[in-house]
């Protein structure tokens, strides 16, 4: 019995890695690769631990009811949502190997943080909502950024089914349509996205 177990778990570490585009194809290694450093594509893991799948990092939708989701990101922050204005969510889905990288002055966070709000305050009069999902590593922020609990994990349900790599944004319009951006960004396309959907 012993010796099945090791063999089985052995067999299944050296399967081989099987790589699929976005649309689900099989694809060479190479092939996965080379669409990959190009950084129009995420890459995530298949439905099995054998496999890596691209994604697109951008996806744009409407939601049904974005006065239900008003309501209940009210109720999470406790402050009022203008419903004639973009809503800008920064999603931070757990602590992972991006986004426990990087820099943790907090100088730069405040900085950072402090020119994207800016920027979002001349484009649509907006501050930016930060939702997590689980918060462990995002002890960098306190005392600069209030992160709050997604409420009833809507926003991931709604636009962020899997686990991207660093934080992700969703931009949801006053009448529901919405621009998400899957993984690490920069700020001007917060901005862009928020112009975007202030129209």
């Amino acid at each position: 019995m012993i010796t099945i177990f090791i063999y089985t778990c052995s067999s299944s570490k050296d399967k081989k890695i099987r790589y699929f585009d976005e649309n689900n194809v099989e694809i060479s290694k190479s092939k996965f690769n080379r669409i990959r450093s190009t950084n129009r594509l995420l890459d995530l893991p298949g439905d099995s631990i054998n496999q890596k799948k691209l994604t697109k990092r951008e996806n744009r939708g409407r939601i049904d009811d974005r006065a239900s989701l008003e309501l209940l990101l009210e109720n999470a922050t406790n402050r009022e949502i203008d419903s004639v204005k973009p809503i800008v969510v920064i999603y931070y889905p757990g602590k992972d190997p991006c986004n426990s990288s990087g820099t943790s002055d907090s100088t730069w966070v405040r900085n950072w943080h402090g020119q994207l709000e800016k920027g979002l305050m001349q484009v649509a009069n907006v501050k930016p909502i930060y939702i997590y999902k689980d918060n462990d590593g995002l002890e960098m922020y306190n005392g600069l950024i209030n992160w709050y609990k997604d409420p009833e994990r809507t926003i991931e349900k709604l636009f962020f089914k899997h686990h991207y790599p660093c934080n992700s944004l969703v931009v949801i319009a006053a009448n529901g349509n919405y621009v998400s951006y899957f993984g690490e960004f920069g700020m001007e396309y917060v901005w862009k996205a928020t112009q975007m959907m202030n129209k």
